[in-house]
């Protein structure tokens, strides 16, 4: 059952009704199926770029098949709870589909919500996006931005970064410097970080891994100064998959805390 804490960080996130991307890293796969698990209403995770292999463990119908047959059969289906891509080529990987086959499967599915993975990442934690990134789609509503509080402290490197020379380009951090919560900010922020792409939507920031008190304060201080840098991000957001509740904080220009 979907609780209050459920419907705010689905409001926060602009997830409760329409075609939502989610782009970034440290926390795009994990965030992308915990509001698949609390939304209400007949939701879907799919994908815009190529995709890991949805986990079995997934509570959804799990399609994989070419586009007229996701039309045909996720329509079809008395399911709530659906994952759908295309197949690919590459061993573990699933293909993500175009504008138009997602809306129409969005559409004829009559879907509260498709929620998008719209860049890779490879697990690491931060990114900032190549020259083919992000692979928003011209029917998204809505755009995550996700990036985890963990690759504070942590020096600049290809363990704890996607592309660390994109990340170095975005925010003028050398390689192998540490990370400060600033950069973090930037990368949210600047037009050829996360914001790229986005377009006039409505964008929302999130930050991950908020595991213990240490990462929240951190995690309010990269907040802060995101929102100081960026009038167009309404607050926040502040998630763990490791504490309950799982949103820890939505941090907007009025907190103090």
């Amino acid at each position: 059952m979907t609780g209050t804490e459920d419907l705010r960080l689905l409001a926060a996130l602009h997830a409760e009704r329409g075609i939502v991307s989610v782009v970034g890293a440290g926390g795009k796969k994990t965030t992308l199926y915990h509001l698949l698990a609390i939304h209400p209403g007949r939701a879907a995770v799919s994908a815009s770029t190529f995709t890991y292999l949805f986990p079995k463990s997934l509570p959804a119908e799990t399609h994989v098949a070419d586009a007229v047959a996701l039309r045909r059969d996720v329509a079809a289906s008395g399911a709530r709870k659906f994952a759908f891509a295309c197949p690919s080529p590459k061993r573990g990987r699933l293909a993500g589909l175009d504008t138009a086959d997602l809306l129409a499967i969005h559409r004829q599915a009559r879907l509260d919500v498709t929620l998008l993975k719209s860049d890779g990442a490879r697990a690491r934690w931060i990114k900032a996006p190549a020259a083919h990134e992000p692979r928003i789609p011209d029917c998204a509503d809505a755009v995550i931005l996700v990036l985890s509080v963990a690759a504070i402290g942590n020096p600049l490197d290809e363990r704890i970064a996607h592309r660390p020379e994109q990340v170095s380009a975005v925010t003028g951090l050398a390689a192998g410097e540490t990370v400060r919560p600033q950069d973090l900010a930037t990368l949210f922020s600047h037009p050829q970080g996360l914001l790229k792409g986005v377009g006039e939507r409505p964008v929302v920031p999130l930050l991950h891994m908020v595991d213990d008190p240490e990462r929240e304060y951190w995690a309010r201080e990269v907040a802060r100064e995101t929102l100081a840098r960026e009038p167009r991000f309404p607050h926040v957001v502040l998630t763990s998959a490791r504490r309950d509740p799982y949103l820890v904080a939505i941090v907007d220009r009025s907190s103090n805390r």
